[in-house]
């Protein structure tokens, strides 16, 4: 700085004021030379509104009026760009076009954005490539490949990088890390392990109770891999019923009548497994659907003789002899063996003794004299046991 009323001759001097005077800037009284004492940093603090004024150097006073003036300090590139919201993380549907966007990264520099390229970023890849891409101006992180599988791999790890000076040499650069996670989509039909399957089932399971279990797998995930189970045909039909199973996804075959080996052994179904959700986009990777045989052998209970009548009514005269036959009841095995039966009386009270039965043929017959007068009715209990 510098006064015309300064001849040179030693008798004015310079005094400064204001922001930083004394503190950063200096001004030489003589001279009206400005220097800065400490390093600037500008983006700390842009400008500096100082004062100066010319008195004289004996009797302090003003020889001519105050002036203000800036000192606004220049940007040079000394901050480098940083990612603010990072480490990212994002989620794209698998299978997506190439193109689809996944995140936006945003880098910030410090420099000056109005004075040269130093807060000017572009973005680059440093790791992820060649599954994914970064626009270079705008940050947008895209897809880069057809056909990513999520059933392949389900997460990526990028390593982005943002420079400034408009990515050239000289430029300071900052990076984040973005993990992408691949999503499901319906993308896979479901199938069984085997064509057939083949199951025991005892004739004497109750109804509603489950006679077997089956499964389509799926490689997809949660409302993707529901399954719909069905009997399409067989020699089962409305004697099984199949129903998923809503935490396993299994299909689960229930009785709906009961069963008899003796009238038939074994039964053949055919179910179909297919998706609840079906995503249009990808039916050409279809059917979305499989079948399966089910073989379901009906395994033979032993089961108790039978009377051919619960209940016998049978007539004699008082005046029989003992040893007269009364009458014949007859039992026989249900089961496929058609096992003989043994007969016998129960003969828990006295009035089960005045009768005897063949224990072979089931003829009953008097043990000891009767009297109608004593008692005109006698009920008594047959057991028949499979020998």
């Amino acid at each position: 700085l510098h006064s015309d009323v300064d001849k040179g001759e030693g008798q004015v001097k310079y005094v400064l004021n204001g922001e930083g005077a004394t503190s950063i800037f200096t001004i030489d009284e003589n001279t009206g030379d400005i220097h800065a004492t400490k390093r600037l940093d500008r983006e700390e603090q842009p400008y500096y509104t100082l004062r100066a004024q010319a008195r004289h150097r004996h009797t302090n006073l003003p020889v001519e009026p105050e002036s203000e003036f800036v000192i606004k300090v220049q940007d040079i590139n000394d901050n480098e760009p940083k990612f603010l919201d990072g480490p990212y993380s994002a989620r794209v549907p698998e299978m997506s076009p190439v193109g689809t966007s996944v995140v936006t990264v945003v880098a910030t520099d410090a420099d000056d954005p109005t004075y040269g390229n130093s807060a000017r970023v572009v973005y680059s890849i440093l790791e992820g490539q060649p599954y994914f891409s970064v626009e270079p101006r705008t940050g947008v992180v895209r897809t880069a490949l057809p056909n990513m599988d999520r059933e392949a791999r389900e997460q990526y790890l990028l390593v982005i990088q943002a420079k400034d000076m408009v990515g050239q040499m000289g430029g300071l650069s900052g990076t984040t890390s973005v993990t992408v996670t691949l999503t499901d989509v319906n993308d896979n039909p479901p199938h069984f392990s085997r064509k057939s399957y083949q199951f025991s089932v005892p004739e004497s399971l109750p109804v509603a109770m489950t006679v077997a279990k089956v499964k389509a797998l799926d490689s997809d995930v949660g409302p993707n891999a529901e399954m719909e189970y069905r009997i399409v045909d067989g020699d089962g039909l409305g004697l099984f019923r199949i129903t998923p199973d809503p935490d396993t996804q299994e299909g689960l075959i229930t009785l709906q009548k009961g069963l008899d080996f003796e009238t038939k052994s074994s039964y053949t179904l055919r179910v179909e497994a297919s998706n609840r959700n079906i995503d249009l986009r990808f039916l050409s990777l279809g059917p979305f659907s499989d079948t399966a045989t089910v073989r379901l052998n009906v395994q033979n209970v032993d089961e108790p003789p039978v009377f051919s009548s619960p209940f016998s009514k049978m007539v004699i005269s008082e005046e029989a002899t003992v040893g007269t036959t009364i009458g014949t009841i007859f039992a026989h095995d249900p089961d496929s063996t058609n096992s003989p039966i043994r007969y016998s009386i129960d003969r828990n009270t006295d009035l089960e003794r005045f009768f005897n039965i063949d224990a072979t043929t089931g003829v009953i017959s008097t043990a000891k004299p009767l009297d109608r007068e004593v008692n005109a009715v006698h009920n008594i209990t047959i057991f028949a046991t499979e020998i």
